[in-house]
């Protein structure tokens, strides 16, 4: 599919548009104060993630690291979605929502019960996320009180 500066394959943009419907969804329920039920779609924005690993990296003007992570992911119903070679030493694991409000730069890590093992995929939850462009400010600790549903 043509697209700003390169094609895209169409599963990449779908990928994307995920993406940003959390994203947004997410600045929407926090401006109105309530909490989303989120379900098992969230394995294509976990995916879309693993796969632009790299892109907080490049965002700051980082060099990637060229060791491999594993993703060791748990979706809404327990399921383990894992990515990566399973002897890797770099690891990130944590429920998906956690993940997903990471990677899109949506909480800080500090409020999050995402985990990494190993000094590169700590570095990683610091830097992480899954859209190209400025990464901006980020969030602060304890910006979002955790909201009940």
């Amino acid at each position: 599919m043509p697209w700003l500066v390169n094609p895209l394959p169409p599963i990449v943009l779908a990928c994307a548009g995920i993406m940003e419907q959390f994203a947004h969804g997410q600045d929407i329920a926090d401006a109105l104060g309530t909490r989303l039920e989120r379900g098992a779609s969230m394995a294509h924005l976990v995916v879309f993630a693993v796969l632009t690993r790299d892109f907080g990296y490049q965002s700051r003007g980082l060099t990637p690291p060229a060791e491999e992570f594993r993703f060791e992911i748990t979706g809404p119903s327990g399921e383990v979605w894992a990515y990566g070679p399973e002897d890797a030493e770099q690891r990130v694991s944590g429920p998906a929502e956690d993940f997903c409000l990471l990677v899109t730069r949506r909480r800080h890590r500090d409020d999050l019960a995402v985990t990494a093992t190993g000094s590169l995929a700590d570095h990683w939850l610091d830097v992480a996320q899954a859209y190209r462009g400025p990464a901006g400010p980020g969030r602060q600790p304890g910006q979002f009180a955790r909201v009940t549903v």
